[in-house]
């Protein structure tokens, strides 16, 4: 089982996705409530046709949100390395700094009695590879203040280098993530499209839809997704019966993509915050949440188990026993139970 960090300090949100939240979720929730179409308009798609043309959308902008979290994870550890480096580079320019001055006292007090040493001159100089180079003035000055300079000027190379290759790191995750937006954008697009087609539906066809869609997941009807009895209806550890306690008070709360609470979220932005909130750091995504931990038998899983779909685990959500799962589910909705073998694909990971 991968080991896990334990969080002192929950990080609640994502970098720069939380702000305006409430205007997120109306402006979620206006967009799946399209007028119904003028009476005598015929349209042109079947309910069924609309559902299918919504469901696929709504899997494209969970894979999309997938890949935009992990972008903006790797974001934000590239730019933590930055930092360390700079703070190491920073701790050894102060060292570098200790060893001149110290050879600076040494210097006044032969120049006060005569004459400087050369090889004190160099190594005074603010070039010292270039003092190294000159090997026979080495034996002119002590072993230790030799072997002192040479570390000091390895170090600043080699921090040097970490600082700019950091930097071009930093760089190319700016420039993956300006992408997910780019893309992240045709998605809504795309869910603009689902909006006008769902405002053909007649007044029945649409409440029919709605209800539909308060009363199970999308995929619960598929015979290969027929719910699956949990083991346990005990938690396997402390932190994982807080992290389903956490997840049930996010019941209600709207999905919105990027989010990672405590106000909304996107699928595996609420069990990474639920799992915060137990004091347990878990990666961001569902891709890697499908790895965070050990593999178990869907039969045999217990609250606070994460449960991943599809083949490329691009959704997540949390069991909590007696056959269900909390998940925040797709654009449009809020966080809410189903039945854990709603989806195809599911696998269960117990952290």
């Amino acid at each position: 089982m991968a080991s896990h960090r334990r969080s002192t300090k929950p990080r609640l949100t994502s970098t720069g996705r939380i702000p305006a939240v409430s205007a997120l979720a109306a402006t979620a929730a206006a967009a799946f409530s399209a007028a119904p179409a003028p009476a005598g308009a015929a349209p042109r798609d079947t309910p069924a046709e609309v559902r299918a043309a919504v469901d696929r959308l709504y899997t494209e902008v969970e894979r999309a949100t997938e890949k935009y979290n992990a972008e903006s994870e790797r974001h934000d550890r590239l730019t933590g390395q930055a930092d360390r480096l700079r703070d190491r580079v920073a701790r050894g320019q102060q060292e570098a700094n200790r060893l001149r001055g110290s050879l600076g006292s040494l210097a006044g007090a032969q120049y006060r009695s005569g004459g400087v040493d050369p090889a004190v001159a160099l190594l005074l100089s603010s070039d010292p590879d270039g003092y190294l180079a000159k090997a026979s003035t080495l034996g002119r000055i002590g072993d230790r203040q030799a072997a002192e300079l040479r570390a000091l000027a390895a170090a600043q190379r080699t921090l040097d280098g970490q600082r700019a290759r950091a930097a071009e790191k930093v760089a190319e995750a700016e420039r993956s993530r300006a992408a997910v937006n780019r893309h992240k954008k045709a998605v809504e697009a795309k869910l603009a499209r689902a909006r006008q087609l769902l405002g053909k539906l007649t007044r029945e066809q649409r409440a029919s839809y709605d209800r539909d869609r308060q009363r199970a997941s999308r995929d619960a009807a598929r015979p290969s997704a027929a719910p699956v009895a949990g083991g346990s209806a005990t938690a396997p550890s402390g932190y994982a019966a807080a992290a389903v306690a956490a997840a049930r008070q996010a019941v209600g709360r709207p999905y919105i993509w990027g989010q990672s609470g405590p106000l909304a979220f996107d699928c595996s932005g609420l069990t990474y915050w639920a799992y915060r909130q137990a004091g347990v750091a878990i990666p961001r995504t569902s891709q890697a949440q499908r790895h965070a931990g050990r593999q178990v038998p869907l039969d045999r899983a217990r609250p606070g188990d994460l449960v991943t779909y599809r083949s490329d685990a691009s959704h997540v959500g949390m069991y909590v026993g007696n056959g269900q799962v909390l998940h925040a589910p797709y654009p449009g909705a809020t966080v809410r139970y189903d039945p854990v073998g709603m989806m195809p694909g599911a696998v269960a990971t117990r952290v």
